[in-house]
């Protein structure tokens, strides 16, 4: 039975709300907006509504009204998903995730206004965001029974393929933890050259920021090489197989996208516009892996 075109739109308009949350986040951090609001939560410098408008004010609250906003979508989202798709083994679990992560990431941000937090607990406040949003992603991709378009229950994805996919989600997070980790240190500038630190050699970082910044760039490159040889064994054996082919064609697109990104924020010295891509890129790659991994999980037959 189809989905009503209404749930349709709906599940829509979170995804898209969960993506502003996300680059909203993003902008608060990058703009060190994060005390606009003082220490007041959910108010705003002791007031339901600021009166004194300034930009990280304007920023840090906006980014608080879009996440109200969207986190009433997503529970909407997840109870009318859970009654009319029920029946669809992952649309409870994902329903679930969505809600909860999107709280997760909501009492994170709170306890950071209220009390402060270190630096290692703030690179998740992303990560947790970033799993809603995958949750409800796939949620959405399932209201539109995109499994069906490209018959996922009769994908034939053999072993190699199965843990290359399962390990290099997984690692993605921590591509994604050690990024955040570089905006809330404030490593961003610490090594101004690119690939290299400094004096384009190949020294050890001399402390911690340099140590952070070098360890995201390792793991960048990492993942980088890992999903180029993904797509190339798809290229070579799954050209059968459209989802899984292109797939992996487009998660190599984005990756690349997302190293010359990573490039471009440090020898722009930090430019918002490039930064915003740099979290953008990694936010739809993340998603994309992990469709990959709904994909395993409705395919039956093997091949190599």
């Amino acid at each position: 039975m189809q989905q009503s075109k209404y749930l349709k739109w709906f599940a829509v308009a979170s995804t898209i709300g969960m993506l502003l949350i996300l680059l909203g986040g993003a902008l608060v951090t990058k703009t060190e907006s994060g005390m606009g609001c003082g220490r007041h939560w959910p108010g705003c410098n002791g007031e339901l509504i600021p009166d004194k408008i300034t930009t990280e004010v304007l920023i840090e609250f906006s980014h608080r009204v879009v996440t109200g906003s969207v986190g009433f979508l997503i529970l909407i989202l997840s109870v009318w998903s859970w009654k009319a798709m029920g029946h669809i083994r992952e649309t409870k679990f994902l329903a679930f995730m969505a809600m909860f992560f999107l709280i997760l990431q909501a009492l994170i941000g709170a306890a950071q206004v209220l009390w402060g937090q270190g630096d290692f607990i703030l690179a998740l406040h992303f990560g947790i965001s970033l799993l809603s949003f995958a949750s409800v992603l796939l949620l959405t991709l399932l209201v539109f029974e995109v499994d069906r378009k490209f018959d996922a229950d009769k994908l034939r994805i053999g072993k190699k393929l199965k843990w290359h996919t399962i390990g290099v989600a997984l690692y993605s997070y921590v591509v994604v933890y050690t990024g955040a980790l570089v905006r809330h240190t404030d490593s961003g500038l610490i090594c101004a050259e690119w690939p290299m630190c400094r004096n384009g050699d190949f020294s050890l970082p001399m402390n911690l920021y340099e140590w952070v910044q070098m360890g995201h760039r390792a793991a960048a490159g990492l993942i980088f090489i890992w999903i180029a040889t993904i797509a190339w064994h798809a290229f070579k054996h799954y050209k059968d197989q459209r989802v899984l082919y292109y797939g992996w064609i487009i998660a190599f697109v984005i990756v690349s996208l997302q190293v010359i990104a990573g490039m471009l924020v440090v020898l722009t010295k930090l430019n918002l516009y490039f930064a915003l891509v740099h979290s953008l890129l990694i936010t739809l790659l993340f998603g994309l892996l992990c469709y990959m991994i709904l994909l395993l999980s409705r395919s039956r037959n093997k091949k190599q």
